[in-house]
């Protein structure tokens, strides 16, 4: 079986949220060592929609929204091996999807992934303002 297959799930486990962070590099801007923290990533998550390929989690996107009006997608990540591949604009879809056609999509991308949402055509917003976390 090799096809990948995408859900909507209610949560993940956080060992598997974790591996695939550290296997797409995404990992690098996350508290990976801080196993309490990820799982209260996930659990205070209200959009996660998943990619398997043969159960084994290869991507992700985690994100909270209010179903009507906004949708944060904190964390899109996909395995290196499988990176190129459709999966990444895939699983930005079907987060848009579920959130719904009333909600606009945020995300927050790292330095080094900026190249990959302006290739997908994502819009890039000059009226976003931030205050970085502490810790």
């Amino acid at each position: 079986m090799n096809e990948i297959l995408y859900a909507r799930e209610p949560s993940i486990g956080v060992d598997e949220f974790i591996e695939v962070l550290r296997q797409s590099g995404l990992g690098e801007r996350r508290p990976l060592a801080d196993t309490e923290r990820m799982a209260r990533m996930i659990a205070n998550a209200n959009l996660i929609v998943t990619a398997r390929k043969a159960g084994t989690l290869v991507g992700v996107s985690r994100a909270l929204t209010d179903f009507a009006y906004c949708c944060y997608l904190s964390d899109l990540a996909v395995d290196r091996q499988h990176q190129g591949h459709g999966i990444g604009k895939r699983l930005i879809a079907e987060t848009r999807r579920h959130a719904g056609p009333e909600s606009m999509c945020l995300l927050l991308s790292a330095p080094d992934s900026v190249s990959f949402y302006k290739a997908i055509g994502m819009p890039q917003p000059d009226n976003a303002f931030l205050y970085k976390r502490e810790r």
